[in-house]
């Protein structure tokens, strides 16, 4: 009995806390958190170098996680889960992510690409290139996938783990491997 209630104090205690971070958050210009998102304490969110970050309603950030704009948006919708040591860049076009998409931890989201052409110019010097990615509705990428660039995710679709997405994937299907192909219709 005793052992229930302080685990009903304690868990009031983190919401009052989640809720200040929430709002501290808000303070920074160029992110934008519903209130009634969960974000955890360890979460980083960076737009030093510019851009957008938003959050929207009943959406979870999980421990680890970095959204991290550099100068483009990250955009994700409603109900959606960002689990444990993901990465999305904003670069570029920027990632726009529906609404009750689920991605798995230790996913990489990166929607630009570095100019290598010019072989007498260093990398970091010769700028970059981006289509951006986009998931739409209802979407579960699994476990250390990897979007890059111009990466489209059909309504209804699943990548399987360990999967790496360069291109459009169709709606209401499963995508799998290295590069990622179609395994089946849903």
């Amino acid at each position: 009995m005793v052992r229930n209630i302080v685990f009903l104090l304690i868990s009031k205690i983190k919401k009052v806390v989640h809720t200040y971070r929430v709002n501290m958050y808000n303070l920074r210009e160029g992110i934008q958190i519903q209130k009634k998102a969960f974000l955890d304490k360890s979460i980083n969110i960076s737009n030093i170098r510019g851009g957008t970050v938003e959050i929207d309603s009943y959406t979870e950030v999980l421990f680890g996680v970095c959204l991290m704009a550099y100068g483009g948006k990250i955009k994700i919708g409603k109900y959606c889960s960002i689990n444990p040591y993901t990465i999305i860049y904003g670069h570029g076009q920027g990632v726009t992510i529906g609404d009750n998409v689920l991605i798995a931890g230790h996913c990489m989201i990166i929607p630009a690409n570095h100019e290598f052409k010019n072989k007498n110019i260093p990398i970091n010097q010769q700028g970059m290139k981006s289509k951006g990615i986009i998931f739409e509705n209802n979407v579960w990428i699994g476990a250390g996938c990897v979007i890059l660039d111009g990466g489209h995710i059909g309504q209804g679709s699943v990548i399987a783990a360990g999967s790496i997405v360069n291109k459009s994937v169709d709606c209401f299907s499963m995508y799998g491997g290295v590069p990622a192909r179609l395994i089946k219709r849903i």
